[in-house]
């Protein structure tokens, strides 16, 4: 029997998820695996906006996350014990898996991804060459289809995906702009990832503002926007984009904690759809899971070579998961918002 500690998600969330929402508990499990399982110890757990989506009463992807249960979420951790006929794995070999907020859990070998700890930080499984970077690699390669010389905005460009997908762009000869909300973050996105132009947007009142910002810093238009936030930034692209433009819908983060339930109502722009032929694809990143590989083969050499860079917001402590959550949604995190045991 092992002491496993873990969240439980126990009361949905009518606006902003609080820990509130959460329950902490230690309990007495059996973690004897038996064959084609192992034990994961966790060491790096994920938080992602995608888990206040889950959250929702209402079917988005997904039936809702019911209650009661622990809280979903990948997690980086070592094996600590190997069931009969398992070869694939080791003890203390690192892996990538599903198995939510707990601290160690039996996993199928099948649901674990091996990971080279040798070569780059375990942790970036859970970003820049994980769910996050597959994301931001197919999402502006295959649905914003870029060509040389055009210009792309990346709104929420200091987070985990948006990072990467403006960093991609550029090395997809891009000009690239980021919508982010400080001045430090403006100047981590320019300065080290090498966006060409960033907006604050606290200093942005309203769209007609947004939309200023992009004429300064795009003055022949904007041919890409892969949208991780909605909000002012996206109503203001709508109205300033180039002919046949492509918008990539990755993510709604400004609409999450009070809009979910009762959402804003939609756009009523669609005639500058119309008017520059422009289309707007939504993407996810579990679209591409198979493909897994093929990303990994592109962005490893990236990541190890320097070409494309990351950030990690770590948090400390287990029992601080909540409280990271909640983070994600007053902007607390530059780069990859991780908890470390």
């Amino acid at each position: 029997m092992v002491l496993v500690k873990q969240w439980i998600y126990e009361v949905r969330p009518e606006a902003d998820v609080s820990p509130a929402n959460y329950r902490y508990e230690e309990v007495e499990q059996d973690l004897t695996p038996v064959r084609g399982e192992v034990v994961v110890e966790g060491a790096y757990w994920s938080v992602d906006p995608y888990m206040r989506i889950q959250q929702s009463s209402k079917d988005t992807w997904e039936a809702p996350h019911p209650t009661g249960e622990v809280q979903g979420a990948a997690v980086v951790g070592r094996v600590t014990r190997v069931g009969e006929g398992v070869t694939a794995l080791k003890v203390g070999d690192w892996v990538e898996t599903y198995m939510g907020w707990r601290s160690a859990g039996l996993r199928a070998v099948a649901d674990c991804r091996l990971l080279d700890a040798d070569e780059v930080s375990p942790s970036t499984a859970l970003h820049v060459l994980g769910m996050p970077g597959r994301i931001a690699y197919f999402g502006l390669l295959e649905a914003g289809k870029p060509r040389p010389g055009e210009t792309l905005v990346v709104s929420g460009a200091a987070g985990a995906v948006g990072s990467i997908v403006g960093q991609i762009g550029k090395l997809a000869g891009l000009r690239v702009i980021g919508v982010v909300g400080s001045d430090e973050k403006a100047r981590w996105i320019t300065e080290e990832l090498g966006f060409d132009a960033a907006i604050n947007y606290r200093q942005v009142s309203d769209v007609e503002g947004m939309k200023q910002a992009f004429t300064e810093h795009a003055p022949d238009g904007v041919d890409i926007y892969y949208d991780n936030t909605g909000g002012v930034t996206t109503d203001a692209f709508i109205e300033s984009m180039n002919l046949r433009a492509r918008i990539i819908i990755c993510g709604q983060i400004s609409q999450y904690q009070s809009g979910l339930e009762v959402p804003n109502m939609g756009p009523r722009l669609l005639h500058h759809f119309l008017y520059k032929r422009a289309t707007m694809t939504g993407v996810l990143a579990r679209d591409y899971t198979a493909r897994m590989d093929e990303m990994l083969k592109v962005m490893g050499p990236w990541v190890r070579d320097g070409k494309i860079r990351y950030n990690e917001t770590v948090i400390d402590g287990f029992e601080k998961l909540p409280e990271a959550l909640c983070g994600l949604f007053t902007g607390a995190n530059t780069g990859k918002m991780i908890v470390k045991a």
